[in-house]
């Protein structure tokens, strides 16, 4: 643990600002937030801030630690094997920075902080869909100190894994949220080529995706993907009494006029006290909040736009919101002990950490005092505003006297020792370092061609000639359909987020239910190495592997292959085939998104889920249509595909893996069974495709 510890009043939640830049960080600290939160050395999910570098970071960990807030640095972001040198050096500067944690997403981020820095705690960050009981217990196995849940959990959700977790919980409170589960959204990597895994989302969700009937090739115009901001702030009662370590507001990329708004409301909320939920929405909303994955209510109303309106009550708001952070919040307690005598006085002051200021005035000798002296003395002690301390005892002695002290004195004594009492609080706490060498890359490329796999949504889209394939999954609810004779060849595959109503139970019921028989199972969430302790599995496509270290962890917690991650570029997969079997997708319709909200709620003929088709489409502002799948009673989420399905079937001996994957998700079964003799007969595709990321440069900000 860095200098800060936990908040200096044991106050919980803990309330954790956003800092994109130096000046929200000011901001932040000086309204009252217990921590905050910054990106670091480009490996962060908000590359597009400000962020710190490594000459920037030590002193704003200096900053916040000399004011007792803990700093948690961000790097959270999917990396390739190319970086993994870059990024053992970001650890090691943020340990001698003194940072108290490091926010991760890829496990080779995890397995370098543990290697480099043992002592550094880590938190799991958003991006790596933690949002099951089962989930923060495998990150507290893994050695993680606190799980950042997904942000659309309900509160029954929320207070479930609190009370299962062995480790802390964090929970976004407040700012905007993704339409897509963190972590599992592809969008902005497919379509633009700015990969959110990578902290370089271009926010495509903002843009116009109509659910509204349309012309055919007519463009879409309403934005049904924009989610309105988040707050959970009038619920903060309720989130203390859940057990929640920390409240998380989301805006780095906002004003620092906005961080300090909502940290004075959640410090207010906290104490039971009211604050000014207009200044919270004034100073951004998009045409007001939502609470409605907290409080279950998934609908319509849960969807807004920034509007002109909106912008101008920020701009009216701006102001009143920067009178929050013009003085430094007192918070650090310090003792003073003043001592008087005929030559002078000497003052310490002291924290309750066990750092100790002094000093000292003499010169010409003090003449006798009329009356006590010891009242305005004290109350001299005692005005520490303008500074982040705040007096508790204050002790006055007379030796010899009383001595008549002048209050100036008094004053510039109590300015010395505070001045001195913050440098000490100032000093890096710096962590033990490990010298860290990188273990050797196999960068091993199979010889021939991969060998042809397939992944089916259902039992009945299977062609007949799939039945010659070495391998074939299907999802977890299909197992009952599966042919006897199939089984032996066959993964069932787990779903990637567990959101239905019975949650991860339903899905250890559904493993116990299958039977023996099978090949084994595709596993896509940490929680799911606990579900199927003890049988065989493979890692599938939720468990972001981009690398050969994050695919050495998977190994170790047991999985016999993996899914290479799509937005791995082809040059990068060598690195991890050497890890051990791979498997790499051929063909697909890329699941862009996978949302907890259902854009087709915007239609007022599915305002309720009541008589849905569980299909429809999202029309772009380019007249493409984008396919909506539900799977509501499977794992309580929609999912939207890439109107363009991956190809490489003329390319297959380009790709670097002992699998090449053909996954059908929306076509029908005689299309599956065209497309599958394409890959077979190594052809060209019929229509539109995309080679995806494969032969991209990697970039990362």
């Amino acid at each position: 643990m860095g200098a800060a510890g936990m908040p200096q009043q044991g106050l919980r939640p803990e309330i954790l600002a956003p800092a994109g830049n130096a000046e929200m960080l000011s901001a932040a600290v000086f309204s009252g937030a217990d921590a905050v939160y910054l990106g670091f050395a480009g490996f962060n999910a908000r590359r597009t801030a400000g962020n710190f570098t490594p000459e920037t970071l030590p002193g704003a960990v200096a900053f916040c630690h000399a004011r007792g807030v803990r700093v948690h640095a961000a790097l959270n972001i999917l990396v390739y094997e190319s970086e993994l040198d870059s990024l053992a050096a970001a650890i090691e500067c943020a340990a001698r920075a003194g940072v108290d944690a490091l926010i991760v997403d890829d496990l080779a981020t995890a397995a370098l902080a543990k290697r480099v820095a043992p002592g550094l705690a880590l938190h799991g960050s958003t991006q790596m869909s933690i949002h099951t009981p089962e989930g923060a217990c495998q990150l507290a196995d893994m050695g993680f100190e606190r799980a950042i849940l997904a942000r659309e959990l309900s509160l029954a959700e929320i207070r479930q894994i609190c009370r299962k977790s062995p480790i802390e919980t964090e929970i976004f409170i407040h700012g905007a949220m993704c339409m897509a589960v963190s972590g599992q959204c592809m969008m902005s990597a497919f379509l633009g080529g700015r990969s959110g895994n990578r902290g370089a989302c271009a926010g495509p969700c903002r843009l116009p995706f109509d659910a509204s009937d349309l012309r055919p090739g007519q463009p879409g115009k309403a934005c049904h993907l924009s989610l309105k901001d988040m707050d959970l702030i009038p619920h903060m009662a309720r989130i203390m009494e859940a057990g929640v370590a920390s409240v998380k507001i989301e805006g780095r990329l906002r004003t620092p006029e906005y961080a300090a708004a909502a940290v004075t409301a959640c410090r207010l909320a906290r104490a039971g006290q009211p604050y000014d939920e207009a200044l919270v929405r004034d100073i951004f909303s998009r045409s007001g909040f939502t609470d409605g994955y907290f409080t279950n209510r998934n609908d319509g109303k849960m969807f807004g736009v920034r509007t002109e309106a909106d912008a101008a009550r920020t701009r009216a708001a701006t102001p009143k919101a920067r009178d929050l952070f013009r003085r430094e919040y007192e918070r650090v307690p310090v003792d003073f002990a003043l001592t008087v005598d005929e030559t002078g006085a000497a003052l310490t002051a002291a924290d309750r950490e066990g750092h100790t200021a002094r000093a000292e005035s003499r010169g010409e000798p003090l003449s006798p005092a009329r009356n006590d002296p010891a009242p305005a003395l004290e109350k001299s002690l005692r005005k520490t505003g303008g500074t982040p301390f705040v007096a508790g005892g204050c002790t006055v002695t007379q030796q010899g006297g009383p001595w008549f002290l002048p209050g100036s004195t008094a004053n510039e004594l109590r300015r010395q020792a505070l001045a001195e009492l913050l440098e000490l609080r100032s000093r890096p706490v710096p962590y033990a370092l490990h010298p860290v060498t990188l273990p050797a890359v196999s960068r091993r490329v199979p010889a021939g061609l991969p060998r042809l796999a397939a992944r089916f949504a259902r039992v009945d889209q299977m062609p007949d000639t799939a039945a010659a394939l070495e391998l074939l999954i299907f999802p977890l609810d299909q197992a009952g359909q599966v042919p006897e004779p199939l089984r032996g060849k066959t993964l069932l595959e787990l779903p990637r987020v567990m959101f239905a109503p019975g949650g991860e139970e339903v899905v250890r019921r559904r493993i116990r239910d299958a039977g023996p028989g099978f090949a084994g199972f595709v596993i896509n969430n940490l929680a799911h190495f606990r579900l199927t302790e003890g049988l065989p599995v493979f890692g599938g496509l939720g468990l972001n592997v981009t690398n050969p270290l994050s695919a050495r962890q998977c190994r170790r917690l047991g999985v016999k292959g993996l899914l290479i991650h799509p937005e791995t570029p082809v040059n990068m997969m060598p690195g991890i085939t050497g890890t051990g079997e791979t498997a790499a997708l051929c063909y697909g319709h890329l699941p862009l998104m996978l949302t907890r909200a259902c854009p087709l709620k915007n239609r007022p003929d599915h305002a309720s889920c009541a008589g849905c088709s569980h299909a429809g489409r999202l029309r772009d502002r380019k007249g493409k249509d984008f396919p909506v799948r539900c799977s509501l009673p499977v794992n309580g989420v929609r999912t939207i595909y890439n109107p363009v399905p991956l190809y490489m079937g003329d390319r297959l001996r380009e790709l670097p893996a002992d699998w090449a994957v053909a996954a059908f998700t929306i076509e029908s079964r005689a299309r599956a069974s065209q497309i599958l003799a394409a890959l077979q007969a190594g052809r060209p595709f019929d229509g539109d495709f995309t080679r995806g990321l494969y032969y991209s440069e990697p970039t990362r900000g």
